[in-house]
C-alpha cells in the first residue's frame, strides 16, 4: 500500500511540471489555425449582487464552438461560443430551475446563449479586447471580453494540441428582457474560462 501512494504522490508531483513545460510558450509561438472549444474545460461563471446583501455566484458548463486563430494577425482572428441555457448552475436546484424558467432565462423559448467576435485588438504582450454580438434571450446586443491568455501546447492526457484563455465581460440583464427583481438583484457580471483544441 505504502508504494502504491508513493507512486501516486510522484506523478501527482510530476503533473504540474509536465502541464508546465507544455505551456510555457510566447503569444506568438502559439499554432495558427482552426480550434474547437474543450468543453470538459471550458466554462462560463457569472455573479449578481443578491439584495445588497452578498454576491451570488453560478456557471455555465458545456460550451461549444470554434475559435479560428492567427497570433501573428491577430485582428484576422474569429470566435464564435455558444453556452446550453439548460446547464446553469448555482449549486442550489431550485435557483437553477428558476432561472431556466420563463421568468428569467426561458431555456424552453432561448436554449442558448451565443457570442460571436467581429474585432479582435491586441491590448498587451498577452491579452485583448474582443468585440462581438451576444444573444441572449432572443436579443442580440454588442459585448466586449478583455481576454488574456493562459498557455499553449500537447495536453498531457489526450495530446491535443491545446490553447487557452480567460476574459471578463460585463452586460446588463434588463438590457435582454431578464429584469426580473432588477434593481435588487444586481446586472450581471461574467468572466469566461476557455480551452480549445486544435482541430488542423
Amino acid at each position: 500500500m505504502k508504494s502504491i501512494s508513493l507512486a501516486a504522490l510522484a506523478l501527482a508531483a510530476a503533473i504540474p511540471s509536465i502541464v508546465v513545460a507544455q505551456t510555457a510558450v510566447a503569444p506568438e509561438a502559439v499554432h495558427n489555425g482552426t480550434y474547437a472549444v474543450d468543453s470538459s474545460h471550458t466554462l462560463v461563471q457569472f455573479s449578481v449582487n443578491h439584495f445588497g446583501f452578498t454576491d451570488f455566484f453560478g456557471v455555465i458548463p458545456r460550451a461549444t464552438g470554434s475559435l479560428a486563430l492567427d497570433p501573428k494577425m491577430l485582428g484576422s482572428s474569429k470566435l464564435d461560443i455558444t453556452l446550453p441555457v439548460a446547464g446553469i448552475s448555482t449549486t442550489n436546484a431550485t435557483l437553477d430551475d428558476e432561472l431556466r424558467s420563463a421568468d428569467w432565462l426561458d431555456a424552453a423559448r432561448y436554449p442558448t446563449i451565443r457570442f460571436v467576435s467581429k474585432q479582435v485588438v491586441k491590448t498587451g504582450p498577452r491579452t485583448a479586447r474582443i468585440s462581438g454580438t451576444i444573444t441572449l434571450h432572443g436579443i442580440s446586443k454588442p459585448l466586449t471580453l478583455d481576454a488574456t491568455f493562459g498557455g499553449a501546447g500537447v495536453n498531457p492526457m489526450n495530446k491535443a494540441y491545446t490553447v487557452g484563455f480567460s476574459a471578463v465581460g460585463k452586460l446588463k440583464r434588463s438590457d435582454f428582457g431578464v429584469s426580473k427583481y432588477v434593481p435588487m438583484v444586481s446586472d450581471d457580471v461574467t468572466k469566461i474560462s476557455a480551452a480549445f483544441e486544435k482541430t488542423n
